[in-house]
């Protein structure tokens, strides 16, 4: 009876072999795919009806190439993924380090079936670097899964909050607090995950690092409509959101415009997008104008560039510039 219900899954397991088994690089002849049934499976089968399964699996959709050199045979042509698309997904994987390295692994694990075994050993050889940091929070998925749920249900959420604070003694504790906030959107952003998210007593948004969070709940309580702490009016714009925050700080949206040098004009358009309204100073400098989250976030990212870059306005954002040179200046101006 098991041989014969084995016989009726012949075309799943011949699908299942080349698939895993076949790829440009390794074309699979009728021989070597009756020995992986007999040898796996326990199915004996003759060269013609494995040419005739072949011509099912190839009218039914799955591109099976025919050749005839460097070797008679076939193998996949066209996947649901190419190659590099593979590659970019598993690339991601690793760099996010929000993923704990077990999860990371399990995951680009299932990533690899999307390509034979030859191409993922290969893909292997060239990212895996186990030396990333990876957080420690295995329920990361728990997490995602139900601040996803509450989210969709609009439904406000409670869980724990953990920050690592340093102590005396070189290493680091960890600080619990428990938050309840009303959740809107999951964004990816810098290689860490955020919750978008509106914290009770508060009249605007908060972004919180989904890693650090724990044992979420949902409540009963409906969350609070997301028009009355931003300007999203008619629903959360992720990207308009993300292109406005730097380094995923909360803030208060203004109009912002920065003069800088013209070496500067690539990565402003990476980060403020190929439409920014861009002018023209003189021959070394240009203006960039855009909204932006006016925030301590937008400050570290301006004081990084030195003198390329200078604050036009508004006259807040040049203040808080001036405040962080000035406590930079003192910090070392006052050494010993």
């Amino acid at each position: 009876m098991a041989g014969q219900q084995n016989s009726k899954q012949k075309l799943l397991y011949i699908k299942d072999i080349l698939e895993q088994y076949s790829d440009e690089n390794h074309i699979m002849n009728s021989a070597e795919i009756i020995e992986k049934l007999d040898n796996r499976y326990g199915i004996r089968t003759e060269r013609k009806s494995l040419y005739n399964d072949i011509e099912v699996l190839s009218s039914y959709g799955l591109d099976i190439i025919k050749t005839h050199t460097p070797k008679n045979g076939c193998f996949i042509g066209s996947r649901d993924f190419e190659l590099a698309e593979v590659r970019l997904l598993c690339d991601a994987v690793q760099a996010a380090n929000f993923i704990s390295r077990s999860k990371t692994k399990k995951l680009l694990e299932k990533i690899e079936k999307f390509v034979s075994v030859y191409q993922a050993a290969a893909i292997k050889e060239q990212i895996y670097i186990d030396s990333r940091p990876k957080c420690e929070n295995e329920e990361i998925y728990y997490s995602i899964d139900a601040l996803d749920r509450a989210i969709k249900n609009a439904k406000k959420v409670r869980f724990r909050y953990e920050r690592r604070v340093a102590t005396e003694k070189f290493s680091a504790a960890r600080e619990t607090k428990e938050f309840i906030v009303s959740p809107y959107s999951l964004i990816w952003s810098r290689d860490h995950y955020y919750l978008v998210a509106n914290k009770e007593n508060y009249d605007n948004l908060m972004n919180l690092r989904i890693d650090r969070i724990r044992d979420v709940e949902e409540l009963d309580e409906k969350a609070r409509p997301l028009s009355e702490v931003s300007s999203y009016v008619t629903g959360f714009d992720a990207a308009d959101y993300v292109q406005k925050s730097f380094n995923m700080y909360s803030g208060t949206e203004e109009m912002i415009e920065l003069q800088c040098r013209n070496e500067l004009l690539e990565e402003m358009f990476d980060r403020f997008g190929s439409n920014a309204n861009v002018r023209v100073l003189n021959e070394d400098c240009f203006s960039i104008r855009d909204e932006a989250f006016v925030n301590e976030g937008l400050v570290s990212w301006i004081v990084q560039f030195g003198d390329r870059i200078k604050v036009l306005e508004p006259e807040s954002l040049k203040e808080m510039v001036k405040n962080r040179a000035k406590s930079v200046y003192d910090l070392y101006n006052g050494e010993q």
